[in-house]
């Protein structure tokens, strides 16, 4: 396989950067950081006056077209600079375009592609079941009710992202409780987040502060049939490969986080003097960076692996968890080696270290942790079950 980019995705990568450098900086991603809670609305609409939201949605529906390659380098590129700001674009991105792309129906498509490719709606993921972390199905307790002409929705759900901004919620809920197996009788929902019996509220939390997550409860909330996604009962089969693509996208920002922290140190070791020299002469210093640009090469080339896979259609579960587990490990190791190489400026907000290191940790948890994600890798080279 060639890992050389297409001439017209290594185009798009170049202009990608040009752009992050002049509209999204990593000084505005730090002024945005400190506002915990206040979306950025500012930066959605330049994402959306530079076409992002339509990337990977079809001309046919106002998008730009692309491919999963195409998607990484925008993901990879947006978070060089945004860190766990990129999700901006990636939830959206996500929650409306794989999902409706993927198993939306014609209408669905016809009614929802063009309005987030042109940046008129905004989507918010919410799956997570307080309690339940990982155990997405275990601890699913949000349930649908047959009503007349759609379903009626209670429950709760924890840490969806945007939330309190978003104009649909894609809601996982149980439609049948007399099942065999727990991943049957699990339906998807597209909701309208703004009517009576939602109630969304904003959670603190470590890094990707702007961003905002929440806890959202449904109470008695009535979804028409038409904003049912597929087949009811079958969500969890059908959800597979967008999840599959998730961990792309995760392995996507983690390698921008790893592209930022290694442009912060470089920068950083060849100005800041100690001892009579520049630090970059430092040889436990040199090592530091330089296990930083070895685990760079490493995430970019498992992640264009996976694209590649993926993009022909093959089956590449195990290789995107192994994607999401690397990058994770690596973008959490250096982000925490970079503070080390800036010391006591690495640890200030001043400075983006820090905001990398906070953004980049989640990535160790979700969308599935590490251990749960080692466990599937596990049992896919034939071992049992664990979970």
């Amino acid at each position: 396989m060639d890992y050389d980019l297409p001439e017209e995705v290594a185009a798009f990568k170049d202009m990608v950067h040009r752009w992050v450098d002049a509209e999204a900086p990593k000084s505005s991603a730090r002024e945005m950081e400190a506002q915990e809670h206040d979306y950025p609305f500012a930066l959605w609409d330049k994402f959306t006056a530079a076409g992002f939201h339509g990337i990977g949605i079809d001309e046919a529906y106002g998008g730009q077209g692309g491919d999963v390659l195409i998607q990484m380098v925008l993901a990879r590129e947006l978070a060089r600079s945004l860190g766990g700001l990129a999700w901006i674009w990636g939830i959206t991105s996500f929650a409306g375009v794989k999902s409706i792309g993927l198993y939306g129906t014609a209408e669905q498509k016809q009614r929802f592609l063009p309005e987030i490719a042109a940046g008129r709606l905004r989507a918010a993921i919410a799956f997570t079941e307080p309690g339940g972390g990982t155990d997405v199905l275990g601890a699913l307790r949000t349930e649908a009710v047959r009503g007349d002409g759609g379903w009626v929705l209670s429950g709760e759900k924890i840490w969806s992202s945007s939330a309190h901004v978003a104009d649909y919620l894609l809601v996982l809920a149980r439609t049948d409780r007399n099942v065999e197996k727990q991943h049957h009788g699990v339906s998807l929902f597209f909701v309208p987040a703004k009517q009576d019996g939602i109630t969304i509220t904003p959670l603190p939390k470590l890094g990707m502060r702007s961003m905002g997550s929440c806890s959202v409860a449904f109470d008695s909330v009535f979804v028409p049939d038409d904003l049912v996604l597929g087949e009811a009962g079958n969500a969890w089969k059908m959800l597979l490969p967008t999840l599959n693509n998730e961990r792309l996208m995760v392995g996507a920002f983690c390698l921008g986080v790893i592209d930022g922290v290694l442009e912060d140190a470089l920068d950083y070791m060849k100005q800041r003097k100690a001892f009579g020299k520049i630090i970059g002469q430092f040889q436990a210093l040199q090592h530091y960076v330089a296990d930083i640009a070895i685990s760079q090469k490493q995430v970019e080339l498992m992640l264009y692996h996976c694209a590649h896979l993926q993009s022909k259609g093959v089956d590449s579960g195990m290789e995107s968890s192994m994607l999401k587990v690397a990058a994770a490990d690596a973008a959490v190791a250096a982000a925490d080696a970079g503070i080390q190489i800036m010391g006591g400026m690495g640890y200030s907000a001043e400075t983006d270290m820090q905001r990398y290191w906070r953004d980049a940790r989640l990535w160790k948890i979700g969308p599935i942790t590490q251990e749960m994600a080692r466990n599937g890798i596990a049992e896919r080279l034939g071992l049992p079950r664990s979970f």
